[in-house]
């Protein structure tokens, strides 16, 4: 069953607990839809129980939206668009990007807290990316409502309309903000979709936004799932579905919203390559590839989860790396010491378990943290793969999770073919102190984003999205505004 790291006779650094207070959350038992500015039953009363991913335990109850709510969602979507939004001059829709995002700042701890209890995510993570982010992207989009004219999409861009959003479930609060703030700075209405398993922090976002008093309808969350986004894609009155998520389901939902004749924007699956020349910093490089892989469990989608190494430092770069991969802290996510919290749900956490397995009954080379993981809850040690090839499952398809492939190259034009050897195209990352070298290396490389000696690294000035079978459209910088205007 694979070898330990060799290095584990280190451990992992010893820290007393430093846990946040779950109380902080302040959570209801129970939620129900937000439409038209106030939270309301739903037409049903069934419900789904959201999970702390870290204990398997129940959080609240959420509920199961129908058909019928998202017709009311749309509805009053389509009143505020018609009557209020649509019209109202871009200095003041400003306003009230700027006060959610404000707000969003006051709640930070708050929000940190339920984000981490939802999701399985580190608070640290929580606390210092997702929140900041989610509050930066409301900040920023603020001041492009007044400027649209000048956005370069035609001298009098106009709002599409209603805006169906379905947003994943590792990061919850940031996809939200992703989502709505271009769509809201535009001047459309939207409808928006939680993941099934990751509500908690949607709803508390709804609550911002009657703080905010946005005007009732502008932002509407109907809770469910895929059968709830299913319903909102197939609706007659959305004018455009903006999805972040899997490749299968992003294929579903082109199909159904092209054939309505709605607009589409696609952010999906990605098979991240990182590569690292010989002549690569090694210290930081190596902290950049633990970033670029177990951050956030690897629930990335744009995750560096293959490794390519310039053949003749592969040696010491996989020494290197397991040896800081065996002093990953891996435990309860409320702890402000943890590196690598929970995974999100058993699906998976079997999902992650299935791929690696057969990564093993493949041939490649299996090290495994020798952290010790927590009795309850999902839990995945952090895992390094070795003597990879290109064929092979783990090489090949998104695990989305703590696992690392390990590949090598000669030359920077076999690293350039390995790393575009896959169907998708999201992200890939180069390290080297050559400018020139990474300079060629990125222009040739079929991905959305390349970052250069660094990875995983966000602003919301700048454009994120992918190509192949990765999605399509930009998310963020001016360029995000481009899928919610019609010039």
């Amino acid at each position: 069953m694979g070898e330990e790291l060799a290095t584990s006779h280190l451990g992992a650094l010893a820290y007393d607990p430093a846990p946040e207070s779950a109380a902080i959350a302040r959570l209801h038992e129970s939620y129900g839809i937000f439409v038209d500015g106030a939270f309301t039953d739903p037409a049903q009363h069934a419900q789904l129980l959201t999970l702390n991913p870290a204990t398997g335990s129940g959080l609240a109850h959420v509920a199961m939206g129908s058909a019928s709510d998202v017709d009311l969602a749309v509805a009053s979507a389509r009143r505020a668009f018609d009557t209020t939004w649509s019209r109202m001059r871009g200095a003041e829709r400003a306003k009230y990007l700027f006060r959610i995002a404000r707000l969003i700042q006051e709640r930070a701890r708050e929000l940190a807290v339920v984000e981490t209890l939802d999701n399985g995510k580190p608070i640290r993570e929580s606390r210092d990316i997702d929140v900041p982010l989610a509050a930066a992207h409301f900040f920023y989009y603020a001041g492009w409502a007044d400027k649209l004219e000048h956005a370069g999409f035609g001298a009098h861009p106009r709002p599409l309309g209603v805006a169906g959003q379905i947003i994943p479930w590792n990061f919850p609060l940031l996809m939200a903000a992703w989502k709505l703030a271009p769509a809201l700075a535009a001047g459309n209405t939207c409808v928006l979709k939680p993941a099934e398993t990751t509500p908690l922090s949607a709803l508390v976002l709804a609550e911002i936004l009657q703080q905010a008093e946005l005007p009732p309808g502008v932002v509407n969350i109907v809770t469910g799932d895929g059968t709830t986004g299913a319903a909102l894609v197939e609706h007659a009155g959305v004018d455009k579905i903006a999805f972040t998520g899997s490749t299968e389901v992003g294929r579903v939902i082109q199909r159904r919203a092209n054939a309505a004749g709605k607009r589409v924007s696609l952010e999906l699956g990605g098979k991240g390559a990182n590569i690292v020349f010989e002549d690569a910093p090694i210290d930081e490089m190596i902290e950049g590839i633990v970033d670029g892989i177990f951050f956030n469990q690897g629930h990335v989608c744009c995750a560096g989860s293959r490794l390519l190494v310039q053949e003749n430092v592969a040696d010491e770069v996989l020494r290197r790396l397991l040896r800081r991969v065996d002093q990953l802290r891996v435990g309860d996510p409320l702890d402000k010491n943890t590196d690598v919290g929970a995974i999100n749900s058993a699906e998976q956490l079997a999902k992650i378990t299935e791929l690696v397995e057969t990564g093993e009954a493949e041939g490649a080379t299996r090290h495994t943290s020798s952290c010790a993981l927590p009795s309850e809850g999902f839990w995945f040690a952090p895992t390094v793969f070795s003597q990879v090839s290109s064929t092979q499952r783990i090489a090949r398809e998104e695990i989305f999770g703590p696992v690392l492939s390990v590949l090598t190259f000669r030359t920077p034009d076999e690293a350039v073919a390995k790393a575009n050897d896959t169907t998708y195209g999201l992200a890939c990352g180069v390290w080297s102190e050559k400018g020139s070298r990474t300079l060629w290396v990125a222009e040739r490389l079929r991905a959305g984003v390349v970052w250069a000696n660094t990875y995983n690294r966000f602003d919301p000035a700048s454009p994120f999205g992918g190509v192949k079978e990765s999605g399509f459209g930009r998310e963020g910088g001016r360029h995000g505004l481009e899928a919610y205007l019609d010039e």
